[in-house]
């Protein structure tokens, strides 16, 4: 993709987060986000088939990150810029949702935050399948592993909201100890 392009794409995905932040996804037009981006219907669809499209896209490039960081995919920033070498992933995770990585607080705090919080959910089962199912790193139990594939990344969703409405006031690294605790019996090291 150029430059041009990615400059396009960056405008669309503004304006729609723009306007995610002010009502509910049902209530905006593709026509909105392309007044909001002052962009053409042509330059829209070259983007983006449909707003449901441009909603996955821009939920895969705000959650993508981590499981792209995770499984070892190069960024502008290593894990270790975030912290130790040792800190988990959910540590990494916590700490760009406290920088407000990509106004993503305003999304997940938004009236759309169920949107979002569904495609965080999606995006972290895979990076718990990545992380502790594939790697090994599930604890034996009688029960099946998509089953607590599926717990652990809920659990961590409950956990960011939580942390959310009680206006993060803890540091990233109580809740990720916090998770810690609530995952342990399921994991090894």
């Amino acid at each position: 993709m150029d430059r041009r392009q990615r400059k396009t794409r960056e405008a669309i995905f503004d304006a729609f987060t723009h306007l995610l932040e002010k009502q509910a996804y049902h209530q905006i037009t593709v026509q909105d986000i392309i007044d909001k981006a002052d962009i053409g219907r042509a330059t829209f669809y070259a983007h983006f088939e449909t707003k449901d499209y441009l909603l996955k896209d821009l939920c895969q490039t705000l959650f993508g990150h981590i499981v792209d960081t995770a499984t070892g995919v190069p960024h502008t920033h290593s894990h270790r810029a975030y912290g130790k070498a040792d800190d988990t992933v959910f540590l990494h995770l916590l700490r760009h949702l406290r920088e407000n990585d990509r106004n993503i607080l305003a999304l997940l705090n938004s009236q759309n935050n169920e949107i979002f919080l569904q495609y965080f959910k999606t995006n972290l089962k895979d990076l718990v399948k990545t992380q502790f199912s594939d790697a090994g790193r599930l604890t034996q139990s009688p029960l099946p592993t998509d089953f607590l594939v599926n717990h652990i990344s809920v659990s961590f969703v409950e956990t960011v909201s939580w942390w959310l409405s009680h206006g993060m006031q803890e540091s990233p690294e109580t809740i990720a100890a916090y998770f810690s605790t609530v995952i342990t019996p399921f994991i090894t090291k």
